[in-house]
């Protein structure tokens, strides 16, 4: 890049790509976030410092059962986020 790395309006450096995958979520919307393993499901926080925020939030596995309990806030970084969904 020729004028150093991407930053997002939020000023937290990242890929623009990934950002964008959130510009059409209002705050609130139920979510699936994708990792490489697993998805979690939630309503969407916002983003904040390289992560998106989701409340009320369930992981679940690849194949698709629940890992864990309800969590009422969750923070995943963007870098290792994988596919959004509502």
């Amino acid at each position: 890049m020729l004028f150093g790395k991407p930053y997002s309006s939020l000023g937290v450096p990242c890929l623009p790509l990934r950002i964008g995958l959130f510009d059409s979520y209002p705050i609130g919307a139920r979510l699936a976030i994708g990792m490489d393993s697993g998805f979690w499901v939630g309503d969407f926080g916002g983003l904040q410092d390289g992560v998106a925020l989701l409340t009320n939030a369930l992981l679940f596995s690849n194949i698709g059962t629940p890992i864990d309990g309800l969590r009422p806030v969750v923070r995943i970084p963007i870098r290792n986020i994988t596919f959004v969904s509502q």
